[in-house]
């Protein structure tokens, strides 16, 4: 064969592997495109939530009676303005689902597979792997185990989204678990609590009320649930999808803008509290990370083994990693108080989780690339 001749056989592989390389990289280019299509809110998430923290903090400091101020009206035993940013925070991530043809996916008996494999990580592992790292880190804090306790039995609703599309997740999928796990929150939070906090927990320990935890599951997700599916079906009926594209266009930034609005709100609640008592803090800090990152890690080498495709495996691996904190605030302020170290060690829930999981979805992407992990 001569210098500058191919044999067919080399052009069919060459071929190949062009056609190889350009899957590869259109898989790439779809996942970068999913971190580019985020707005501005949306990409520097981290940055905003340090700086409502720190606003916050400093306000809660600096400014006099600030604390009382927030903390005179009340809805369902949670400080109004805190309860107004929980419901703007809820409302526009739960618009997004696609009501209208869940009932298509339910059909498949491999997405009831998926399912069942999401709720027993979600339900049954992540819950009673963070009572064990409370216990485990928090002996000698009854009040702090608690508000962590709280934190893991909030199944993620919100965030799981932001962090599913960094990840070039499957978005279908992974509203179909929103979906579930709203619905799984409302019979089993309430049940859940007072097992890990009066039962297993210590006998001297002030007691959960099951109906003051079960009223505000029913009004901070059922509430912003009925909204938005009754706002979903009645505008793509008489105004048609587009409209409601529009809608959700105008809609979407507000959870965000209620997510700062909120942690702002509690940090100058909490401000006293979160500088006076930094070593609490750091242990919270502590095994909320390792929380994170053993579940997450754990969920994407099973998933891996089984089988799933790259899409799958990061959806279920993010919903299991990802916690309504929103839902455990709203809880530990209602039951303990706005100034109780529960309520600190469920505000601190934020604080750790947005880094951890940015570092995640990085992490999941390098590893996709590196395994080339395909559907």
């Amino acid at each position: 064969m001569g210098v500058g001749t191919e044999s067919p056989q080399t052009f069919e592989t060459k071929g190949a592997l062009e056609g190889q390389n350009q899957e590869s990289k259109s898989e790439e280019n779809s996942k970068a495109s999913a971190f580019k299509s985020l707005g501005f809110l949306d990409r520097y998430l981290a940055l905003w939530i340090l700086l409502a923290m720190i606003v916050g903090v400093l306000l809660g400091n600096f400014v006099e009676g600030i604390e009382r101020t927030l903390h005179r009206g009340k809805f369902v035993g949670v400080s109004l303005p805190i309860a107004i940013g929980l419901l703007i925070m809820m409302y526009p991530i739960l618009c997004k689902v696609q009501y209208e043809v869940l009932h298509h996916a339910f059909s498949k008996r491999e997405l009831w597979i998926q399912i069942a494999f999401s709720i027993f990580v979600n339900w049954i592992v992540a819950p009673f792997l963070m009572l064990g790292l409370a216990w485990a880190f928090l002996p000698d804090k009854s009040e702090l185990r608690n508000g962590l306790i709280l934190v893991g039995l909030g199944r993620c609703i919100a965030m799981v989204l932001i962090w599913n599309g960094l990840a070039a997740g499957d978005s279908n999928y992974c509203a179909i678990l929103v979906v579930i796990n709203s619905i799984l929150q409302i019979a089993l939070f309430a049940p859940l609590a007072v097992l890990f906090i009066n039962v297993i927990g210590d006998a001297d320990e002030l007691k959960i009320s099951y109906s003051t935890v079960a009223t505000n599951v029913a009004v901070f997700l059922g509430i912003p649930l009925g909204a938005a599916v009754i706002t979903r079906f009645f505008i793509r009926h008489f105004a048609g999808p587009s409209k409601y594209e529009i809608f959700m266009k105008w809609l979407s930034p507000w959870s965000l803008i209620g997510l700062l609005y909120t942690i702002l709100i509690l940090f100058a609640s909490q401000g006293r509290q979160v500088i006076h008592q930094i070593v609490s803090v750091v242990r919270v800090a502590a095994p909320l990370t390792v929380y994170f990152i053993v579940i997450f890690v754990a969920t994407l080498a099973v998933t891996h083994r089984l089988g799933f495709g790259y899409k799958l495996s990061v959806t279920q691996s993010f919903t299991a990693a990802s916690n309504n904190f929103e839902l455990a605030i709203a809880v530990a302020v209602a039951t303990f108080g706005p100034d109780s170290d529960q309520a600190l060690a469920s505000t601190v829930g934020p604080l750790i989780e947005v880094p951890v999981l940015i570092g995640l979805v990085y992490l999941v992407r390098f590893i996709g690339k590196r395994w080339k992990w395909k559907d």
